[in-house]
């Protein structure tokens, strides 16, 4: 039983203005981080100390403190070049971010001299046995690896995937669900430079979910068109095409749109720990579906129109 009947869309009609919008989402992006000078790195990338604090008043009479009075004593303190901001956890309690790229200061820890200083101006509010949620240190030299190895593992990835389908269906199959992955891992990362999500470990983990998910709903839009090809041969290419996606609809739909709902659920209730993990997926589940129903297979369309031409041309003698 199919969730939406037995609908006949013509996805393949609608092929150029989904290229189109693609295009112009991938641009919107580049145009981003061309502006930002490139994706904005997180600590894990760029080296540098990360403190998640939980400042709460330790009586009844104490005060919550300011984001903003704290980014003036550390900037008095000589900690300039600190991002601070307010976070919540699971519980909705509200935390104290702090993230530095600056790892020691006069010989000390800067994780260290920055915990000093708050408990120095806020006595009231630091509990020494809960104070400190998570700290992070991540030397430079540490994190360039990290970074390398990182755009390695999605490279990888892409052509294990690549040569995988080509294994299992064809080249032009292969060729058309890498490009509809560069696709989705474009425009994801786009959208978290509009955004100003900071691209880190976590991030990665998420590009290489989306990487997974956007494949696994792509091969299977793939093993009904070549099952497809071989019952409807008398019919067009484009139309066998349109015919598969159709049977395939009411699976893709109902499988993302139960996935939407699962990562959903842990953006909203998880924390902050995979609040941009699952945000990250968000995008991607959106982005991936899409592109399996028109940018994967439509690329197969377009591939082999193209092939047919060449073939006409070669058989006419035309150039």
């Amino acid at each position: 039983m199919r969730f939406f009947g037995e609908t006949k869309i013509d996805f393949i009609k609608k092929r150029k203005l989904a290229f189109m919008i693609s295009i112009f989402v991938i641009i919107a992006g580049f145009v981003s981080l061309g502006i930002n000078k490139g994706p904005k790195y997180g600590i894990d990338f760029t080296g540098g100390v990360s403190l998640e604090l939980d400042l709460t008043p330790v009586n009844e009479n104490g005060k919550i403190v300011e984001i903003q009075k704290i980014r003036d004593i550390l900037a008095e303190e000589g900690f300039e070049s600190t991002e601070i901001q307010e976070i919540k956890d699971a519980g909705g309690r509200s935390l104290v971010l702090i993230k530095t790229q600056t790892i020691s200061s006069a010989g000390e820890k800067t994780s260290n001299l920055i915990v000093e200083t708050i408990k120095k101006h806020f006595p009231e509010n630091v509990n020494p046995e809960t104070m400190i949620r998570l700290q992070e240190e991540v030397g430079p030299r540490i994190g360039g690896e990290l970074k390398e190895k990182a755009i390695l593992a999605i490279f990888w990835a892409l052509l294990g995937i690549i040569i995988y389908i080509w294994w299992r269906f064809e080249f032009t199959f292969g060729l058309a669900a890498v490009t509809a992955l560069f696709h989705d891992i474009l425009i994801t990362i786009g959208i978290l430079s509009i955004i100003g999500v900071e691209i880190n470990l976590t991030i990665v983990a998420a590009l290489l979910m989306i990487v997974g998910y956007s494949l696994n709903d792509t091969i299977v839009v793939f093993d009904r068109i070549r099952e497809d090809l071989k019952i409807y041969r008398r019919e067009s290419y484009e139309s066998v095409i349109n015919h598969s996606i159709n049977e395939t609809l009411s699976r893709t739909i109902i499988t993302s749109l139960t996935t939407f709902i699962v990562v959903l659920s842990l953006y909203i209730f998880g924390g902050s720990v995979i609040h941009d993990f699952a945000f990250a997926m968000l995008i991607g589940v959106v982005v991936g579906t899409y592109s399996s129903i028109f940018i994967a297979s439509p690329l197969m369309v377009e591939h082999f129109n193209r092939r047919q031409k060449r073939v006409g041309t070669k058989k006419t003698g035309r150039r």
